[in-house]
């Protein structure tokens, strides 16, 4: 007599291998790991490797930040998708605006929460000045240069008009190779002008469908069971490293005191990597 299994035991379940890309882009913080391509590169290549796999999907919660590892995962992520004749599904979180949301457009479908924020297609550099501060706690700024540009746009000098101007230009050269990315991903699903579209504001993910930024209001799960099946199974691929595992200098105390080279490596800088980072969260009210 033959024995028959189930049908669910013998037959393969549709795999879907995910990457998550979570935080400001190329900006780190004391317990996070910067998103840049060094730290996901290995994570990409895994995901687009993996055997038996349906397509990718990612999910993206990040408020933008450095262009080029923006535009470098960007290109990495398609470069694969194409090599492996994967379709990449997009899935927003809280934001995907920005920088986040040039890594959404290497998907190609986009879907988001209802309230997720979405777009930000523009391009913007901040500071702080002190000359006046300088001025009053009668400090005087002495800076030498080898080239008349040296000095441009250091917080300690006042604005100079012709500063200004010049990374405006080079902020319209970035803007005009997003706006082109996204027309290349989008195409005819974008519905209004580019005077509406890349003006660097952003939408909630209802407006953002109406708009064609995405492709539609759903989730991970929700879409991929639509897609594959309820028998579709995730692979979470993630990247490897974390602020825990940095080189740490030896504790010591005593004398009264502790040794400061008990902080971890690059203590000044992370805590100002934090600042920065909560400010992009911030722009989003989050």
């Amino acid at each position: 007599m033959k024995f028959l299994l189930p049908e669910k035991w013998t037959k393969s379940r549709p795999l879907v291998p995910v990457l998550r890309f979570s935080g400001p882009i190329g900006v780190s913080s004391p317990f996070k790991q910067e998103l840049s391509m060094p730290t996901v590169a290995a994570a990409i290549e895994k995901a687009f490797s993996m055997r038996g796999a349906k397509a990718v999907a990612i999910q993206i919660n990040s408020p933008g930040g450095a262009a080029v590892q923006s535009t470098l995962i960007y290109k990495r992520i398609r470069a694969l998708a194409e090599e492996k004749d994967l379709k990449v599904y997009v899935f927003c979180e809280d934001v995907a605006a920005s920088g986040g949301y040039m890594l959404s457009v290497a998907g190609d479908e986009i879907y988001a929460d209802p309230s997720s924020i979405v777009g930000s297609i523009g391009v913007i550099a901040a500071g702080f000045g002190f000359p006046g501060l300088m001025e009053k706690i009668g400090v005087e700024r002495r800076v030498y240069t080898a080239g008349n540009n040296k000095d441009t746009l250091d917080p300690f000098l006042p604005v100079k008009p012709a500063d200004v101007e010049r990374v405006k230009a080079i902020q319209l050269d970035i803007h005009e190779a997003f706006i082109e990315m996204v027309k290349s991903r989008r195409g005819d699903k974008l519905t209004k002008s580019d005077d509406e579209l890349f003006t660097g504001a952003f939408w909630s993910g209802k407006v953002a469908a109406e708009l064609g930024l995405i492709d539609g209001l759903s989730d991970l799960r929700t879409k991929m069971r639509e897609v594959f099946g309820e028998d579709v199974r995730f692979k979470l691929v993630s990247s490897s490293g974390s602020w825990l595992r940095r080189g740490k200098k030896s504790v010591s105390v005593g004398g009264g005191g502790i040794n400061l080279g008990s902080l971890p490596q690059g203590f000044a800088a992370d805590v100002i990597s934090a600042i920065e980072a909560r400010a992009l969260w911030s722009r989003f009210g989050l």
